[in-house]
């Protein structure tokens, strides 16, 4: 048998298996359909309706307030608080951090004075 040959036969059973996936996926695509149709009752489709008028309703101030420009100065004063009080909070912790390099340059220099002072009595 060739290399063709079973080349050949793995594309044959490749064909069978994606038809039968293909059936498979019409047949619950049909149940889907069905069940779905089934599932809007009147009652469901008033309820929907209602719903989506309400958002709706809530969200025609937004709109007016895109088109005036409000919301856009709205959002830009809120991302300058927001990035003041970022700028702010960034210049504490850089405080701190240089409060603490003081404190540890001064640590290290006083065991290197401590080393130096160490090194000249063994010397001596």
């Amino acid at each position: 048998m060739s290399r063709f040959d079973r080349l050949q036969r793995r594309v044959d059973k490749r064909e069978r298996l994606l038809e039968g996936r293909y059936e498979q996926v019409q047949e619950r695509k049909q149940v889907l359909v069905k069940t779905w149709r089934e599932a809007w009752t009147p009652g469901r489709i008033v309820v929907a309706g209602l719903v989506t008028g309400f958002f709706m309703g809530r969200a025609e101030p937004v709109k007016i307030a895109v088109k005036s420009g409000n919301l856009m100065q709205i959002v830009s004063l809120l991302s300058g608080l927001f990035a003041g009080a970022g700028a702010q909070e960034a210049a504490d912790e850089a405080g701190q951090a240089a409060g603490q390099a003081g404190r540890a340059a001064r640590a290290a220099g006083q065991a290197a004075d401590g080393a130096q002072a160490a090194a000249e009595r063994s010397a001596a």
